[in-house]
């Protein structure tokens, strides 16, 4: 007599299988065979000032998110090896709601960017920890970690405001995001795909080198989509159309918005760049350093590749929204 598979739990989200077929890493080695052989047969295509200026930026969107990502990558292989589920369960409140504001600001203390934060957060659910309070995490850690809030005084010297109004609307997007999660998120959006899993007898070392090799190959497949998108959008909009919308306040405010989701510039670098927009208002580029760490290419699909495209299809666009306007509420009690 069969018996009816086992449901999951409610609040619990399905671990993805591993799934037969293409995965990111093989998507990488394609992409990078076709590039070469592009080269090899019509290598003057490379010469022509658009495609130099596409791969410029698809270079400098991958090596500047490379470091954080491998740093993510042994940072989630590090907890799913070594440290304990129990450990969370005694850390985190058992309330949803009151894991949100300790999970974001715990992201405070661990220096990386947005690449490095989403293997962390996909290996914390996979471990027990409650989705909304590792979205919190998510979300925080790249906007309000120390290297992040130093980049941003230097890049603003005499403005400490700036820093400030970064802080503040950053952990409320975090804390936001978390609590709507905890009340309208379903457990069947959220696919986390299955990391390694040890073979018997296998040491902690071994399964710690395996852990790293499978997700850096996984990630690292979907950064490249990201860079991909990200030089693509970069060379096609034009930076005439940048100025035309600098005085207006509510076109200035959607267009860095924009920018900052299609530049995926990361997180400890993005405050130089919003410096130098000096015809935008302090509060649009505000917006631009919020919503950057938050949500970008690279970061939506990074995220579909760890918790499934059903994931960020519905967490991104929200993201956005909430990121626009804590930035706005923000920047206008401070700037």
């Amino acid at each position: 007599m069969s018996s009816a598979p086992p449901t999951p739990a409610p609040g619990i989200p399905d671990v993805a299988p591993r799934r037969r077929g293409p995965r990111s890493g093989d998507v990488l080695l394609v992409i990078l065979l076709a590039i070469a052989v592009l080269h090899f047969l019509r290598p003057a295509v490379f010469d022509q000032p658009a495609v130099q200026a596409w791969s410029t930026v698809f270079v400098a969107v991958c090596l500047q998110a490379l470091p954080f990502l491998v740093f993510g990558v042994l940072l989630s292989a590090a907890i799913s090896t070594f440290v304990p589920a129990s450990f969370f369960a005694r850390v985190l409140p058992s309330s949803p709601a009151a894991a949100v504001p300790v999970a974001g600001l715990a992201g405070a203390v661990l220096p990386g960017c947005e690449c490095a934060s989403v293997p962390v957060a996909g290996s914390l659910v996979r471990r027990g920890v409650t989705p909304a309070a590792a979205l919190a995490f998510l979300l925080s850690a790249p906007a309000i970690n120390p290297v992040v809030l130093v980049a941003t005084a230097v890049a603003f010297p005499g403005e400490p405001e700036m820093v400030l109004a970064r802080f503040l609307a950053s952990v409320l997007v975090a804390l936001v995001m978390g609590w709507l999660w905890a009340s309208f998120g379903r457990p069947a959006w959220l696919r986390v795909r299955e990391g390694h899993v040890a073979a018997p007898g296998e040491s902690r070392s071994e399964s710690f080198r395996a852990a790293v090799q499978h997700d850096l190959l996984h990630a690292g497949g979907f950064l490249v989509v990201g860079g991909l998108t990200a030089a693509t959008l970069n060379t096609v909009v034009p930076r005439a159309w940048l100025d035309a919308v600098a005085d207006s306040p509510v076109l200035s405010v959607l267009v860095l918005a924009a920018l900052a989701v299609v530049l995926a510039v990361c997180s400890e670098a993005d405050a130089f760049v919003a410096a130098s927009l000096v015809g935008f208002s302090p509060t649009a580029r505000l917006v631009f350093l919020v919503v950057g760490p938050a949500v970008d290419v690279k970061l939506i699909a990074l995220q579909a590749g760890t918790f499934g495209p059903r994931f960020a299809a519905r967490f991104a666009p929200v993201t956005l929204v909430v990121a626009v306007l804590a930035a706005v509420g923000v920047g206008a009690v401070l700037l």
